[in-house]
């Protein structure tokens, strides 16, 4: 098929002309970028001239799409905290201002998935899937905003749930020296969350990577994944990434408290975050104050931890549950860091290492721990034995330094430690196996009843077991009203305790026979009672004659 040339002219013309239109209407833009110089760099940070209008905690961009933040903004430079591998950069290159904050990728896509601070995967299943993005640092909700914490968290630890409580929306500190169980009540707490509504966000910072593996696969086997967000440092990652972690994580979960869900946030620990921020700030000159970290140490911890909150229902209603974790040195919890959490926090768990060194796990030591807001949220099952427990455990404490040193003790006291050794035997627990509410009431309730005071301590393990077991036959009726109810009745209380009765009934002492007497027969014991009764009928006198030493005789 052939074309005339004058159409194929006509249509040459249309399209020139088209183009002369859009060409005579096309007016060029100039869109001005600020740029700045890299001058120097360093461990983790850089110093940037130029940039003159670069705001503080701006996001700005080096080659290879290395992103740092404006730390310091001084008249003749700008001390950026680089969160990328640096290697690479060389002074005199090109930085440029984005003209926005650190943000991070949030939305229900994250669920089940390993990530850095940027948001970038680190399982290896592809790019994750947002919703939206939410800035790092946000001001924490008003005073207006928030409701009172009325709704327990379960750790599904008895000692926890029993003795210090934890609330849904209160921050509680858990603090010990390195390897006394810490981050193993933080996974506890977490894998007890199946199936109860709550999302939880776990915070490693600067971890090693065989920790955080352990981790993950812990979460993995136990199912705990779906409902998890795990957001990584590892501990050869810059120290910008292990600072703004757990901002990170508190925007991750306060998307979910805002859709009006219950959140659990594990940061562990702050005391590298503490040591990352000391870093950087010596890096950039700030000047050092106590134990070397800089003058605002304090408010970088309280301003991520206010954000830990219960909204109100006008907000929907979501809570946000702060776990936060700190080393400790040689048992010093007056030192800078630990005193600024506990002083920040609602309370806080101590974990004791003489206690875990004696095998009693989790090693926390109850006479340092507190919570100051779980108690009114503790439900009343819970708070019907507390009170009791906690004076009897106590007491056994202090009476057991005596008896170690062989001191007589009368029968009350011996009582009163036998009855808390068998406490201290049921709050132990193993890792990874939390406890549910019905079994550990059943529990609770027995050894303020003394069910388990003729068990003999090395069949505790065996004898707790049964009773959880036991607990299984509580009555539906009386498990919903444990959950809901303002006080337990006298007659569900008597109905618990005589479960747990019956199931430790196998570990009771069986009662042993006395001898009696023998009954003799025959001429021998004819013989036997006649001697006797003259010997009764005529005692011996002795006189003072008789009563002088008998002479030696000679040889």
């Amino acid at each position: 098929m052939s074309m005339e040339p004058e159409s194929l002219q006509a249509v040459f013309d249309g399209a020139f002309a088209a183009m002369g239109q859009v060409r005579e209407t096309f007016t060029p833009r100039l869109t001005p970028r600020e740029v700045g110089t890299l001058t120097s760099i360093a461990t983790g940070i850089a110093k940037v001239s130029g940039l003159p209008g670069v705001g503080y905690d701006e996001l700005v961009m080096f080659p290879g799409d290395v992103p740092g933040i404006a730390f310091n903004v001084d008249v003749d430079e700008v001390g950026v905290v680089l969160l990328g591998e640096y290697w690479q950069l060389h002074a005199g290159d090109e930085v440029r201002r984005t003209g926005r904050v650190m943000d991070v990728a949030v939305g229900d896509g994250l669920l089940g998935r390993v990530i850095d601070p940027l948001g970038r995967p680190l399982d290896g299943k592809g790019q994750v899937a947002e919703s939206e993005r939410l800035p790092i640092e946000r001001p924490a909700p008003p005073i207006m905003d928030r409701a009172p914490v009325t709704a327990p968290l379960q750790t599904g630890l008895k000692v926890i749930d029993a003795l210090i409580p934890i609330g849904r929306g209160q921050r509680e500190l858990i603090l010990g020296d390195r390897q006394t169980g810490k981050t193993a009540i933080a996974i506890d707490t977490i894998l007890n969350q199946h199936g109860k509504d709550v999302l939880c966000v776990y915070c490693a910072i600067g971890q090693r990577a065989s920790a955080v593996a352990k981790t993950v696969a812990t979460l993995r086997e136990k199912g705990a994944m779906d409902y998890t967000v795990l957001v990584v440092t590892e501990g050869n990652d810059p120290p910008g990434l292990a600072y703004i972690a757990p901002y990170a994580a508190t925007s991750i979960a306060e998307h979910f408290m805002n859709q009006g869900r219950d959140v659990l946030v594990v940061y562990d620990d702050l005391t590298h975050h503490a040591r990352a921020y000391r870093e950087l700030s010596l890096l950039l000159r700030r000047p050092p104050g106590r134990e070397a970290f800089p003058g605002d140490i304090f408010y970088i911890h309280a301003r991520l931890l206010e954000r830990a909150t219960h909204l109100r229902k006008g907000l929907g209603g979501g809570s946000l549950t702060a776990l936060p974790i700190i080393e400790t040195e040689a048992q010093n919890i007056s030192a800078y860091i630990p005193t600024n959490l506990i002083s920040i926090t609602d309370g806080q768990i101590y974990l004791s290492p003489s206690l875990f060194e004696l095998g009693v796990l989790p090693a926390v030591d109850v006479g340092k721990s507190v919570s100051r807001v779980g108690g009114k949220a503790q439900r009343a099952a819970y708070r019907a034995v507390a009170g009791d427990l906690k004076l009897a455990y106590a007491q056994f404490e202090e009476l057991e330094t005596f008896a170690r040193f062989g001191a007589r003790v009368d029968d009350d006291t011996r009582k009163t430690i036998e009855h808390g050794r068998r406490i201290r035997a049921c709050l132990k627990q193993a890792e990874f196996s939390p406890v549910s509410m019905p079994e550990q009431i059943a529990v609770l309730l027995a050894l303020t009843a003394g069910l388990f005071d003729d068990v003999p301590v090395d069949q505790m393990t065996n004898a707790e077991q049964a009773v959880r077991k036991a607990a299984t036959e509580i009555p539906a009726e009386v498990n919903g009203r444990l959950d809901a109810a303002d006080n337990l009745s006298d007659k569900d209380r008597t109905a618990i305790v005589e479960i747990a009765h019956l199931a430790l009934m196998p570990f009771q002492p069986k009662p042993q026979s006395k001898p009696g007497p023998t009954v003799e027969s025959g001429p021998q014991a004819e013989a036997r009672a006649e001697a006797k009764a003259e010997a009764e009928a005529k005692p011996e006198t002795r006189t003072p004659s008789n009563l002088k030493a008998p002479a030696k005789e000679k040889p």
